[in-house]
């Protein structure tokens, strides 16, 4: 049900994800040698060498950089030169499945996402002078600024992300940051107690909701709590859909085979876990995850086109750049 796997590196065909990127066996192999052996490589020309099938070989430094910027991750070499097999790499134990623990070969995807995940914020505290629903929105419009600012720093730590073209990047956190945020959102949520989770100390539920009018974006936000919460997600799971929801863009971009690329390294990396976690169950198990995205997508215009009339009314302070994602997807 998979794309074939193409190496990033050189674009040949994939044996697997290595060190974090779907790749071949000859980059595998080259990389391995160079963090092993410690080599440092010179580029006779300007350190822009083209990296294909055919000239891979042609130039070390500009293929080792490229490896790099793919998001091979040196930490997964081994250093001993042991023969005789992978490495292997156990998982902690999932919260929401007591005692099952999963067993990921060569999933250095999954560690770096771990690696860049956002603390969870605490709220600012605002002036008690200003009415109920005034406060409310503006911790919530604040803790948005944050988690925005805090999706950025994520998104650029994502192997392969940083690989794409800066306008790209941009357009992507521009076109799915509401996503990704009430995707986060749902699953500190978990359970389902009809309470949304936005900081350590910030809980939003109905009645609050409808203090500061925003009663459509809190029970949006709550049926897709209980979506995920039926689907019984993994941590890491849940790590790989998220960076899955940056990459499931259908904005327009100037180097659109660069994201597919980026997709495909995650799409590979999401059936390498959950075929892991839950064998025999894959197939079913990644059909049903991507059945939440149609919510999330709805659950975007509902975030946007709130917010956008909060800044329209002027009842709370927004900050820059809350309000420049917001103009960028035409919204105001």
């Amino acid at each position: 049900m998979m794309p074939r796997r193409i190496c990033l590196v050189c674009g040949d065909v994939a044996s697997g994800f290595h060190y974090g990127v779907a790749s071949c066996e000859a980059c595998k192999a080259f990389f391995k040698r160079t963090i092993q052996g410690n080599i440092e490589y010179t580029c006779p020309a300007n350190s822009e060498c083209e990296i294909n099938k055919r000239r891979r070989k042609a130039c070390q430094a500009c293929r080792f950089q490229k490896c790099l910027r793919q998001g091979m991750l040196k930490e997964g070499v081994r250093l001993d030169r042991v023969r005789g097999g992978r490495q292997k790499y156990r998982r902690s134990t999932d919260p929401y499945i007591p005692g099952k623990s999963t067993n990921l070969e060569d999933n250095k995807m999954i560690e770096a996402l771990i690696a860049c995940e956002p603390d969870l914020l605490q709220v600012s505290n605002l002036s008690h002078n200003m009415d109920t629903d005034q406060r409310i929105l503006g911790q919530l419009s604040d803790l948005y600024d944050r988690e925005l600012v805090g999706i950025i720093g994520w998104a650029k730590q994502i192997p392969g992300f940083s690989s794409l073209a800066l306008n790209d990047q941009m357009h992507l956190l521009q076109s799915t940051w509401a996503e990704i945020l009430t995707f986060s959102l749902a699953w500190r949520s978990i359970p389902n107690t009809g309470k949304l989770k936005f900081a350590q100390d910030f809980i939003l539920d109905e009645n609050l909701s409808r203090e500061c009018h925003c009663v459509d974006l809190y029970m949006h936000c709550v049926q897709i709590v209980e979506r995920i919460q039926r689907l019984g997600l993994t941590r890491e799971e849940y790590y790989i859909l998220k960076a899955l929801i940056l990459a499931n863009s259908d904005v327009r971009l100037d180097e659109p085979q660069a994201l597919y690329r980026f997709r495909d390294s995650i799409l590979y990396s999401l059936s390498d876990c959950v075929a892991s976690v839950r064998p025999g169950q894959a197939l079913r198990a990644i059909q049903n995850m991507f059945l939440i995205m149609p919510g999330l997508r709805q659950a975007d215009g509902i975030v946007r086109r709130f917010w956008s009339n909060v800044y329209r009314t002027g009842k709370v302070p927004m900050n820059k750049l809350f309000v420049e994602m917001l103009e960028a997807a035409g919204y105001r």
